[in-house]
């Protein structure tokens, strides 16, 4: 596959590694998968980061243990260590998780990958950015709030705006439409290939190949 080509001729063998900016990367990564718990959530919009986390461990045949404050998985990529995280606080208490995690695995804040949903983004559209708002999204301002600091990079993935007038809370809690879930799994296939890259090949070179697709 392309990406994976140009995710190993840009990758630097053996050791630490550098991304477009020079920034140190070191060799484990947290991913952090946001959403709501129980199972009335499981296949609602807001849950994308969860259910992109449950994609990737079936396709490297993980299983989620439940481990304080949250269910976590790990694997290892060519050398790198991916945590892969999905909080069980509630969702505006996602920060407790993270930063705990952060902490145990001694993880940077430039080595945590956020996933989450965002309205303002056509269905399936990535956008990867460094740092940013919270955008009005209540896992994002607590991860904010924990770490005091907006300086972490995060993975929106966009379910759209197509709801009426004060419906946004039905629709962002509301199951996708069938035509949504015939596009989902590729859609996921793809925010796969990000989380991988965010790992090999770093930050800028992911950006540059999957924003906007």
């Amino acid at each position: 596959m392309k990406w994976l080509v140009n995710i190993f001729r840009k990758e630097i063998p053996q050791g630490e590694r550098h991304d477009k900016n020079n920034s140190e990367v070191s060799k484990k990564f947290l991913i952090v998968g946001l959403g709501n718990i129980g199972a009335e959530y499981v296949n609602t919009r807001h849950n994308i980061g969860f259910k992109i986390l449950d994609h990737l461990a079936k396709k490297e045949s993980l299983s989620f243990e439940t481990a304080k404050l949250g269910a976590v998985a790990e694997y290892k990529v060519k050398g790198r260590t991916l945590i892969l995280l999905k909080p069980n606080t509630y969702m505006n208490l996602s920060g407790k998780a993270v930063q705990y995690w952060m902490e145990k695995e001694k993880i940077t804040k430039e080595n945590i990958l956020v996933i989450t949903d965002d309205l303002n983004l056509p269905f399936g559209t990535i956008r990867i950015k460094p740092k940013g708002s919270d955008g009005g999204h209540n896992g994002l301002k607590n991860i904010q709030q924990v770490l005091n600091s907006a300086d972490y990079p995060r993975f929106r993935f966009g379910i759209s705006d197509a709801f009426k007038k004060g419906k946004q809370v039905d629709y962002v809690l509301g199951e996708w439409d069938e035509a949504e879930k015939a596009k989902l799994p590729e859609r996921m296939d793809v925010a796969v290939q990000v989380i991988t890259s965010f790992a090999l090949a770093g930050l800028g070179n992911t950006m540059s190949e999957f924003n906007g697709k």
